[in-house]
């Protein structure tokens, strides 16, 4: 399964979304879908370090990270290696 499949999966269950199959990489998430707000950003950073065994340090989060789900695909990819 790739990390963008993975993420999606996470993204809605910890947001409790209905679908998400249809979301690419350009799909925007930040401002775009109602339930990621701020709380929803530290619960998706949480279980991405808990499954992945990483840590994301709070400089390296910015809305550019959460802009996209390529965005934030791309910037897990890089630190998980």
């Amino acid at each position: 399964m790739s990390l963008e499949v993975e993420l999606k999966e996470l993204i809605q269950e910890s947001l409790q979304l209905d679908e998400v199959t249809e979301w690419g990489a350009d799909t925007e998430i930040l401002g775009a879908i109602p339930e990621f707000d701020s709380m929803a950003i530290v619960t998706v950073l949480t279980l991405v370090e808990e499954n992945y065994g990483i840590v994301i340090e709070d400089d390296e989060v910015s809305a550019e990270v959460f802009e996209t789900l390529g965005s934030l695909t791309a910037f897990l990819s890089e630190k998980i290696g």
